[in-house]
């Protein structure tokens, strides 16, 4: 888990409700990618979670752009990461009184982009 604090836009959301290898797959994809290319790939890939991390790069984006003053078209995906999260637990009715726990995975997605083009 990271507990590093960087100065800078960032973009994080918890308890998505996607096992964290599933959101990987996604995440590793787009990491390293242009803006414009992190928004396109997620809507050609067949996964539910694709939606939480286009939001995600909007978000991020959004947040460079305001507060950091930074052009949309510059930025790319420099950081992007996903943690396991806690379960969400329920439980099912077995046989002879007893309950079954279901476990269903949640995680945190984080990502950060960059400008390409570098300021002095």
């Amino acid at each position: 888990m990271r507990n590093i604090k960087k100065l800078g836009a960032n973009a994080a959301r918890k308890n998505v409700r996607v096992s964290a290898a599933k959101m990987r797959r996604i995440i590793d994809r787009i990491r390293n990618c242009s803006y414009e290319e992190a928004l396109v790939l997620p809507e050609f890939m067949p996964y539910r979670a694709c939606y939480s991390v286009s939001q995600l790069v909007l978000s991020a984006a959004a947040d460079a752009s305001t507060n950091l003053g930074l052009n949309k078209s510059d930025l790319f995906i420099s950081e992007a990461w996903v943690d396991n999260s806690t379960y969400l637990r329920r439980f099912r009715p077995r046989a002879q009184g007893r309950g079954y726990p279901i476990r269903r995975p949640t995680c945190k997605v984080t990502i950060q982009p960059n400008s390409k083009s570098v300021k002095k």
